[in-house]
């Protein structure tokens, strides 16, 4: 398997391929889109995604089209974020927000044309694999599993439910909710379709997702411990937001030091999950204990 780092320079290197050209008259939209696309970022999901079909057997090559779909997708949701009626922030990865730079119309389009645009591919690399109906359905699967947990009864729900949590006293049931569908969504989609695509079998399937989804939850509580606690310089945005807007944050109803435990507690249980696989399994679990101790 390649390390973490070469994964990222891959998709670095792939960021803007499948872009579309949107013609003269609409330059700055494809402008906004790879403006979001190119200010950096971890390349977190798009990473999970082909180290998770490399493991079980599948090809680079296949997924790639699939992790810059995943990777559109989190920008989009990023640039909508925030957006004066939901996050209202100016800082993303330590730029200027994209609402900032080419105004709140043209970064909702361009939030809109990179969604759509990762559905354009994820169907289209479907299509491509007509003639070997086993590999067309591993592909029909991971790109159902990329869209339904990026749509409205994955990331969106926890989105709304963190909208509206605003206006309510902070509530346990809820941030599990937000936690499992605003975040560990769209880090258990990656791993469970890069697993797909590859044609995994049930228990690595089951093994797997059970990893990816208290990553996500501890990545979601280590955001609101951030958000207390950590540095704008490192965070590339402004602290502090969660209180600011009302939201509810893990460590408001639980206090620091159990949201703390639990992000520990949750990242040995991460790692647990795949202790069948020994060794093999070394690139997800040191991941696990990286996010772990990130400060951004």
């Amino acid at each position: 398997m390649h390390s973490f780092d070469e994964y990222r320079d891959i998709i670095n290197s792939h960021l803007t391929d499948l872009i579309p050209d949107t013609g003269e008259e609409a330059a700055e939209l494809a402008e906004a889109m790879k403006y979001s696309l190119e200010v950096g970022g971890k390349r977190l999901r798009p990473a999970l995604l082909l180290a998770s079909c490399e493991f079980a057997g599948g090809s680079i090559d296949e997924a790639l089209p699939y992790a810059l779909a995943l990777e559109y997708i989190h920008t989009y949701s990023l640039i909508h974020d925030d957006l004066p009626a939901m996050d209202n922030d100016d800082l993303r990865r330590g730029k200027p927000t994209n609402h900032k730079v080419f105004g709140e119309a043209m970064a909702i389009l361009a939030g809109d044309g990179l969604l759509s645009t990762a559905a354009e591919i994820v169907t289209g690399s479907s299509l491509g694999y007509c003639d070997n109906p086993e590999k067309m359905k591993n592909h029909i699967r991971a790109a159902h599993e990329i869209m339904s947990r990026a749509g409205a009864s994955g990331m969106i729900a926890g989105q709304t439910a963190d909208i509206k949590g605003e206006k309510l006293e902070p509530d346990a049931d809820l941030i599990r909710f937000i936690e499992l569908h605003k975040t560990a969504d769209l880090l258990t989609a990656p791993v469970r379709a890069g697993l797909m695509l590859a044609g995994s079998d049930a228990e690595m399937l089951d093994r797997f997702t059970g990893y990816a989804k208290d990553i996500g939850v501890a990545f979601q509580i280590l955001d609101d411990i951030l958000d207390i606690e950590g540095d704008q310089a490192l965070l590339g945005k402004t602290p502090g937001k969660d209180a600011e807007q009302g939201k509810c944050n893990y460590a408001f109803v639980h206090g620091l030091a159990e949201a703390k435990a639990e992000l520990h507690r949750l990242t040995s249980e991460a790692k647990e999950a795949l202790a069948p696989y020994g060794n093999t399994a070394s690139f997800f679990t040191a991941l696990a204990d990286s996010l772990e101790i990130r400060k951004y």
